[in-house]
């Protein structure tokens, strides 16, 4: 069972596209330990998709990522078809890792690192 980390359904949504989003552009986000174990199903199935690289696969995942943009020239969606999957190529899952950092100072939640192996 999904986590629901205390969202609406669109709340939720959104919340783990940008973040999905980030962490192919950043590959390393630092966000609670629960948003993290969620974002790595997600970041997972985009680059399967991006392994995947034929027109409906870039479809797809351009409908799920936010456009951002990677840097001057390179979007979101062509680091991780150009970039990401490249490095992940003879990779058969297991493409990121959750690093667990302990109890936040302000609320005691659970912080975690996710990256890209």
């Amino acid at each position: 069972m999904a986590r629901k980390l205390g969202r609406t359904t669109d709340a939720r949504m959104a919340l783990l596209r940008n973040l999905a989003s980030d962490l192919i552009i950043h590959e390393r986000v630092e966000t609670t330990e629960a948003k993290a174990k969620e974002l790595k199903s997600v970041v997972e199935k985009m680059i399967t998709l991006g392994k995947r690289g034929d027109l409906h696969a870039r479809r797809q995942a351009a409908a799920y990522l936010y456009n951002q943009e990677a840097s001057e020239d390179e979007s979101v969606i062509q680091k991780l078809f150009n970039d990401v999957a490249a490095r992940y190529e003879d990779r058969q899952g297991g493409y990121t890792r959750v690093l667990k950092l302990g109890a936040r100072r302000g609320d005691g939640a659970e912080m975690a690192i996710i990256e890209l192996v």
